[in-house]
Order: C-alpha cells, then structure tokens, then sequence
C-alpha cells in the first residue's frame, strides 16, 4: 500500500506555538546575516519526492558546490511539524502549499518567500460521494476530510461552484490515516482527499467523483519556501536551489534510462512503484521547464487563487486573532502587483530566481 501524508491539517499546531514563533520572528527578521550553512525541510508527496532524489543523487550538492555553501535537505515524517520548524527558525526553507505558507509562517509573522512554484494539483485532490453521482447530492450529508486543510479548502470552492456553503453540511474532522478505513465503513457516505487515498477510495464499490482539483486548476499549489531576509542576504542559496531543483526536473521528466531510474527512486521512496507513481505524476502538473513555472507565477490568475486562499482562511480563523480581515496579511507578487495590507507584507511570490534558470544563467 502506497506511504499515505502531507498537507495535512492546521488543528493544534499554529496557536499553541504563537508565543515561541514570534519570538523567533523578531529575533531573525531583518537580521538575517550571510552565511555558507543552510537547512531545508521536506516531507513526502507526488511533487516534493524530487528533494529526496537530489540530495541522494548528490544533485544538490553539486549546486551547492558550485556556489560555495552548504545545503542540508532533510525529510520530516510530519509536513505540519516540518513547517512548524521552518516558521521557528529551524530551517531556512521548506515544502509546503500555498494555503499554508500563508496560514502558518507568514500569519505567525515570518516574511517568508516561495523561490519554487513546483506545481499544482491537477486532479489530485478529490470530492468522492457513496451511492450518489452528482456534487449537488453532498448538500446534508457528514463529510469526511482533514479539518483546515486544502481538502477542506477544495470542498469550500466547490461548493461555491453550485451556490452552496459548508452551512448545508457537517465537516467530521478524519486524519487521512484513517480516510480510506472511514469510507469503507457504511455510516460514511462522503469524503475529501488526496492521492494515493484518492484512489484507493476510488476502487471501491458505489464510488463516484464528483469534483477534483482539475476544477480549480492552478489553485492547491505545491512549493518551495524560503526565509525572505535569509534569501536577500544570501542570493547563492536562491541561485543553488533553483538549478538544483530544475536539473532535477530535467532528468526525471525525461522517458531515458536517467529519467526512469530517478522516477523509479522516488516511487520507492514515497512507498509505491514506478507505475504509482507516474500515475499521482498525470494529476500533478509539474513545471518540468522554468519558463513554465516563471509565467503560472507572473499570471494575473496566481493573484486572483490567492485572494480565494485568503479568503477561506480568514472565515476559518487560519489567520491570526488580530485579523480583521481576509487582506491583513500582506502580499506581493512579481510585476509589482500586491494583496492585503503592504505594511504587513509576510508572503512574496517571486519568480527571480526561476527566470534565471528559464535564461540559463544560473
């Protein structure tokens, strides 16, 4: 059975450790110094298995290498924990979404950047109904997700599709341990995941999908995070990371011995075979080429999905007790355009580094 994790939910995470994360904050922001020693964060999904696969292939050493510092890529079973420690300081950089780079570092008051737009859930997240064939049908049903994660964000915008709200159903909080196990029980009749979950639900009797991220193309973003004054007092880092990560591209994206053996190791080390893994790969739209990932990042439509993010975390209260609004964090976007209040700017998306890969000057 396929290795089941991340983008897990925010319950008893983000408030208990306020206190410590904005004491960390004030002591690293805008102090951040330069250095040759770096840290990075990453946990197991479909479009983070490449970090796992560079550091074991010497890729990432060798791009650090060539800029002369040092780069530790470390795995962290729990992707919460994971981005709990990138927010404390623990790590320069991190994997993480969209929605919680919002709702955890920058909400908790570290300015944090995304070098790496890596991809987007095209279908790999999913609304699955028992015995019922249309999203309309959801409507008074318990439906079974990660409370506050992108699961619950995807039920959100799809209800919004049909005109509904969360007010015409009941959330039942389920960790996705214990997803696949919860539907098979008679008394669950709906559920949010992701893949694999996803599609082992989907091999089951009576399983219908009745809407996927492939709706909301674009929107449940896959990314690599990083320290805002870490990365200005040290742009070597930027520069390593983004070859790193794009020469890993290059090789796993390709159909040569290279391409299948890198794939091969990332089907391993996420817990399925090659076969799995390709198959979570075609509902992943990965930015195989910088240029790719340097125009979803210029886009207008990036602004407008993360006014939506922005939106769903106020309501869910994801972004601090003194939000008072869905603008009260700050963002910036390449091209000068800006959300929220700009004197509060905690989360820049910058597409620098990747237009270096895309021009080949890296």
């Amino acid at each position: 059975m396929p290795v089941t994790t991340p983008r897990t939910a925010h319950w008893a995470r983000f408030f208990t450790l306020f206190a410590g994360v904005l004491l960390a904050s004030s002591l690293f922001s805008g102090a951040a110094l330069a250095k040759d020693k770096f840290r990075v964060a990453w946990s197991i999904y479909v479009g983070w298995m490449p970090w796992g696969y560079g550091e074991q292939a010497g890729i990432v050493k060798k791009w650090g290498d060539k800029y002369g510092i040092d780069i530790e890529v470390v795995q962290i079973n729990d992707y919460i924990e994971s981005i709990n420690q990138y927010t404390a300081g623990a790590f320069d950089a991190c994997v993480m979404t969209n929605m919680d780079a919002l709702t955890i570092p920058a909400a908790g008051g570290v300015d944090s950047t995304a070098l790496i737009v890596g991809d987007f859930s095209n279908g790999n997240d999913g609304i699955v109904l028992k015995d019922k064939s249309t999203l309309a049908d959801i409507k008074g049903q318990s439906v079974n997700l990660v409370e506050l994660s992108v699961s619950h964000y995807l039920l959100a915008r799809a209800l919004d599709s049909i005109g509904a709200s969360e007010q015409d159903l009941t959330v039942v909080n389920t960790s996705d341990a214990d997803m696949v196990a919860a539907y098979a029980s008679p008394d669950v009749t709906a559920v949010v995941t992701w893949n694999p979950l996803l599609s082992e639900i989907l091999a089951m009797p009576n399983a219908n999908k009745v809407f996927d991220s492939s709706r909301i193309p674009g929107e449940i973003i896959d990314m690599l995070v990083v320290n805002s004054d870490t990365l200005k007092a040290n742009p070597k880092l930027g520069k390593a990371l983004t070859g790193a990560w794009f020469e890993i591209m290059a090789t796993m994206s390709k159909d040569d011995a290279a391409g299948i053996a890198a794939r091969t190791e990332m089907a391993k080390a996420s817990g399925t075979d090659m076969a799995g893994y390709d198959a979570q790969l075609a509902t992943t739209k990965m930015f195989y080429n910088a240029a790719d990932a340097v125009a979803f990042t210029q886009s207008a439509d990036l602004v407008q999905t993360m006014a939506h993010v922005a939106k769903f975390s106020f309501d869910h209260g994801l972004l601090g007790e003194g939000a008072a609004d869905a603008g009260f964090i700050g963002m910036a976007f390449p091209g000068g355009k800006t959300l929220g209040d700009g004197a509060n700017t905690k989360l820049r998306f910058d597409a620098t580094y990747m237009q270096l890969a895309a021009d080949g000057k890296l």
